[in-house]
């Protein structure tokens, strides 16, 4: 009997994006194929489809199909899609805002104005040039558009990202530099603040990265010198010395209680620490970005934290941390709240240098359903890992991976950011699946280096009913093709691990 298929889609004014969960159990060989008003428009290996440059207000019949050979294995129902109505542009270089666009003369006020008028009727339009600006707020109907050559520059100066806002870093609710894009107000009893927004284009967002971050942390020091002396020794239990301090970095974009949001297009850059975070949010969307952060600690890419429905697809990671890491909170303040991180999709993704895919380690308020599919982290540190500390408490469960070339699978605890007051029971991680995978056993260091590591490290905690338990890895290849060595599985603390279909080059 004939599959049918599930179509999800997004629309601009001049675009239509198609995008399909992967069907389990395809044939050994298939293909998607693409009809538009009937007749054949394309055919791909992965799970979305991109139409592009076309009129706005216009209607297309949409179709997806799955081939085997000749035949139709799966099809999806024939769609009607429409795009977006033409907006009326507000261009920041034209009157009354004036942006110069230079890369040296600032224009954070021209593009604030912009953005201030815009109504659901209109589009903030960044024509190519360099644009100095601070920390910029978007508001609910909102579309940014950056041109190709169009750079949005965060400065390196602290100042330029007053006032701080209220927002959640590493699992604490705190209050924080602005971030370069700022949407919604943080609020964990709360509903959206912030709602349909849309960032796009060809251009570049960047902030001031690396400098930014140290200038933060420097200042934030100083402010804090009586604290940190008060801790003493439990500094230890933080990540490094700059921990504390630099909690308040800025992001690049920053979104708190926001809903329908979707970023596609643009380059991602140079975020002060991490660069696309969601908290208390839902429905967030991030396709086709490039993410630039090699030199920043913590420079993570895309980060859902206590967030739902979120999707990220076809996009490339230059990360300084971890690529996306999927977080619900931190000890004992993420217990409380108790907001889980759920139903978050990844696939089509590929890491060229960072950490990769990772759960944690703040999970507190626990995180489930989570798939990925048709990813590439080969050339990372870590794989797919999920972690935590013994003091996390939470769960991780309802995990799926398929289809996916990782360097390394880790479950595991981690000596670091243990700071915080424990749970009263350790973490559980249960009901975690891993199919069609190809582990090559070899990380990608800092200093761009490979070096040779175990295909899996599967480690639960020491309380009864904590062990890493009901994990599924079925149809698995270990290693690289013309390499004979040792490939090696670590188990411990663990129960109901079911390896099936295992191979060895």
């Amino acid at each position: 009997m004939e599959q049918s298929i599930a179509l999800e889609h997004l629309e601009t004014s001049d675009s239509i994006t198609i995008f399909f969960e992967k069907p389990k159990n395809l044939p050994s060989e298939y293909r998607y194929q693409l009809l538009l008003d009937g007749r054949p428009a394309g055919e791909s290996d992965r799970t979305h489809f991109q139409l592009e440059h076309l009129s706005a207000d216009t209607g297309f019949l949409v179709q997806v199909r799955i081939l085997s050979g000749a035949q139709v294995w799966a099809s999806s129902e024939e769609l009607f899609l429409r795009t977006g109505e033409k907006k009326r542009r507000l261009d920041v270089t034209k009157e009354p805002y004036l942006a110069a666009g230079d890369g040296s003369t600032m224009d954070r006020e021209a593009i604030q104005r912009a953005l201030d008028d815009c109504t659901a009727g209109d589009v903030v339009y960044v024509p190519a040039g360099v644009y100095l600006t601070g920390a910029l707020r978007l508001h609910s109907d909102t579309e940014l558009y950056l041109e190709e050559g169009a750079v949005l520059q965060g400065t390196d100066r602290p100042d330029d990202y007053l006032p701080r806002i209220w927002s959640r870093f590493e699992g604490t609710e705190l209050s924080c530099y602005s971030s370069l894009l700022n949407l919604g107000e943080l609020d964990h009893a709360g509903g959206p603040s912030c709602q349909n927004v849309l960032i796009r284009g060809g251009g570049t967002i960047a902030s001031g990265g690396r400098r930014l971050a140290e200038r933060v942390i420097e200042q934030e020091r100083e402010a804090l010198k009586d604290y940190l002396a008060e801790l003493g020794d439990r500094i230890l239990e933080c990540e490094k010395p700059e921990t504390i301090p630099g909690r308040v970095r800025p992001r690049l974009i920053n979104m708190s209680n926001c809903e329908n949001v979707r970023i596609t297009g643009v380059d991602l850059r140079d975020g002060a620490s991490w660069n696309v975070h969601m908290i208390y949010s839902r429905g967030i969307t991030t396709d086709h970005c490039r993410f630039y952060s090699e030199d920043v600690w913590n420079g993570d890419g895309w980060d859902p934290d206590s967030s739902e429905d979120c999707v990220i697809f076809g996009c490339v990671f230059y990360t300084g941390d971890d690529s996306i890491a999927v977080k619900s909170g931190k000890n004992p303040e993420g217990n409380r709240i108790a907001r889980p991180a759920r139903n978050i999709r990844i696939f089509d993704c590929r890491c060229a240098f960072g950490h990769g895919i990772t759960i944690g380690s703040e999970m507190s308020g626990g995180v489930e359903q989570v798939k990925i599919w048709d990813c590439d982290m080969s050339s990372s540190l870590s794989g797919i890992e999920i972690k935590g500390t013994r003091k996390r408490g939470g769960y991780v469960r309802d995990i799926e991976v398929r289809d996916c070339r990782v360097s390394r699978i880790l479950f595991h605890s981690v000596g670091y950011n243990d700071d915080g007051i424990g749970a009263p029971v350790p973490p559980v991680f249960e009901r975690c699946r891993f199919e069609r995978l190809h582990i090559t056993g070899k990380c990608l260091d800092h200093d761009r280096q490979y070096h040779d590591v175990d295909c899996m490290e599967l480690v639960g905690f020491d309380a009864p009913g904590h062990k890493l338990r009901d994990i599924l890895f079925k149809d698995v290849t270990l290693g690289v093709a013309g390499e004979s060595r040792t490939q090696k599985i670590g188990l411990q603390l663990c129960e109901g691990i079911t390896l099936q279909q295992i191979r060895c080059y």
